[in-house]
């Protein structure tokens, strides 16, 4: 029998992606990851969630799905920039 990896036991209380979520399109993950239903705390822990998924299923992810992903980080990257610009001093000032 195998050991269990320790990212199996990890629980978290900060993000709740649906079902299937990472098998979807690259845009449907990120505004789903940036959305406060499913982070809470906002989009940079979704950003966190996706970064955990990608590096656990590791050589198990096919190259399509990977680049998928990645791509998914992209958009929900410019979603966080985005969201720390609005929220800056010096927009609330324009």
């Amino acid at each position: 029998m195998a050991p269990k990896k320790w990212s199996a036991s990890v629980k978290t209380d900060s993000t709740y992606p649906e079902h299937n979520l990472f098998n979807q399109d690259a845009k449907t993950v990120a505004t789903h990851l940036a959305s406060k239903k499913v982070s809470p705390k906002g989009p940079a822990s979704g950003m966190r969630m996706l970064n955990f998924y990608i590096n656990r299923a590791g050589k198990n992810l096919s190259a399509e799905r990977h680049k998928e992903l990645e791509k998914a980080k992209s958009i929900l990257s410019e979603i966080i920039r985005k969201q720390k610009e609005e929220s800056s001093p010096k927009a609330a000032a324009k």
